[in-house]
């Protein structure tokens, strides 16, 4: 049992400048586990999605789409002599008279409602307190201007209940989508099983972890979607038709992977992730750049990525907007630099699990820190840290970053560590095993 399931309040494990040398094996990726979910969904035969993420966000989507009907089968067998999870993923007619519960994933209150369109009956959306603040109405609106009829009293936001009448007309679309790209994915993803396809506009400020809708174009088609992107005008064109099952290897989340390769850096020695793809559209790839220039050195091989700890860790200047959900892990580090830092363009991440530059610049703070807080940034001057308690606001991104400054800082205690499970079934364990 993990000290999460006993401590309401974890103590962070202290390393200060012991080496550390360890391999860590990655869960596999929210992004693609989900995506995936979704298309698979939608195809004229059954698809295998192999090593997917099993955590709250990924347990929510499969929940929410076995309520409509759609089949899948747990499988756990052996894979080259290693104990392999995965999951069979059966199209099916869908139905509505159900209720479904997103939590506080992104993903799956974004994600869902475009699918469950699809579904005749009504279809009833609620989560946490906290996701009935996160902005929905992008995507609500979208679906009322493709003729789909959704309850939400005027609020634009959870709880709803969406009309369903067993098809989505499509056709041309205007969207703004600069809160979260994952308004745009969102109808590409459906995009193929609407009767007349889609033509998507995005309008408004530059959109952010564009990645993001690369992997999703990618995976589209993957399945066998026809997706033209016209970059010049911010026009996505996907046209009707027929998704083929496929079988799929989830990639591991290379996002997840920022505070243990932090670890390298915090505590000197080596870290390598392993199975990290030579080719990704994953925004987490970036990290081989990013810990470069803050003074590791990195070393992309076949059987993964190593990241060595040189002794210092360099204060950095950059932009965030496409990486933002790498902002909590670097800010840690930031912290912990020999010079300041100015992580920018990251305004978006104030509407994620919770407003995470307002936490950071609080916690850090708290801790004896100097960061100071913009509209769209964080200035942070390294500062001496002391022990104290890490607030985490059920962010599971804070939680992680918490545990990086703890590697460096005795008696930091993370309120709350539990709430990793939302991307990371067992973050204490893990990070435990690798530092024992």
């Amino acid at each position: 049992m993990s000290d999460a399931k006993v401590q309401p309040h974890w103590p962070a494990p202290f390393r200060g400048s012991h080496n550390v040398i360890s391999r860590v094996v990655i869960p596999g990726s929210k992004s693609v586990t989900n995506r995936a979910l979704i298309l698979a969904s939608q195809c004229i035969s059954p698809s295998l999605l192999r090593r997917p993420l099993v955590s709250r966000d990924s347990e929510l989507m499969v929940s929410g789409l076995r309520s409509l009907g759609v089949g899948i089968e747990e499988i756990q067998t052996t894979v080259d002599g290693i104990e392999e999870l995965q999951w069979k993923v059966t199209p099916a007619t869908l139905h509505g008279n159900i209720s479904i519960d997103v939590g506080n994933a992104g993903t799956v209150m974004r994600f869902l409602p475009p699918f469950a369109a699809l579904a005749k009956g009504d279809i009833s959306f609620d989560g946490d307190p906290r996701s009935h603040e996160r902005p929905l109405g992008p995507v609500i609106k979208a679906l009322e201007d493709l003729g789909i009829s959704i309850s939400h009293d005027g609020r634009y936001s959870l709880p709803m209940v969406l009309h369903g009448s067993g098809e989505i007309p499509g056709g041309e679309l205007v969207i703004d989508a600069s809160a979260s790209s994952q308004f745009l994915s969102a109808l590409l993803l459906i995009a193929p099983s609407m009767k007349n396809g889609l033509i998507a506009r995005h309008v408004g400020s530059s959109l952010p972890s564009m990645p993001h809708i690369e992997m999703t174009v990618e995976m589209l088609r993957d399945f066998g979607a026809e997706v033209i992107v016209d970059s010049n005008s911010n026009t996505w064109t996907v046209q009707s038709g027929d998704l083929y099952g496929k079988e799929l290897v989830i990639e591991p989340d290379l996002s997840n992977a920022a505070p243990f390769v932090s670890m390298a850096m915090v505590s000197g020695g080596s870290i390598t992730i392993a199975d990290w793809p030579m080719k990704t559209t994953q925004p987490g790839d970036q990290l081989r750049s990013i810990l470069t220039r803050m003074g590791a050195k990195v070393d992309l091989h076949s059987e993964g990525l190593t990241v060595t700890g040189t002794g210092k860790i360099s204060g950095i200047d950059i932009d965030l907007h496409d990486v933002g959900e790498l902002t909590p892990s670097i800010a840690a580090l930031a912290a912990l630099a020999d010079s300041p830092s100015h992580l920018r363009g990251i305004a978006h991440l104030r509407l994620h699990e919770t407003d995470r530059l307002a936490a950071l610049t609080r916690e850090i703070n708290s801790l004896g820190g100097n960061v100071r807080e913009e509209e769209s940034s964080l200035h942070i001057t390294p500062a001496p840290l002391h022990g104290g308690l890490f607030h985490t606001y059920d962010d599971h991104r804070l939680a992680t970053a918490g545990a990086v400054l703890g590697l460096a800082v005795k008696g930091i205690e993370v309120e709350n560590i539990a709430t990793t499970r939302k991307t990371l079934p067992d973050f204490p364990g893990l990070w435990s095993s690798i530092l024992q």
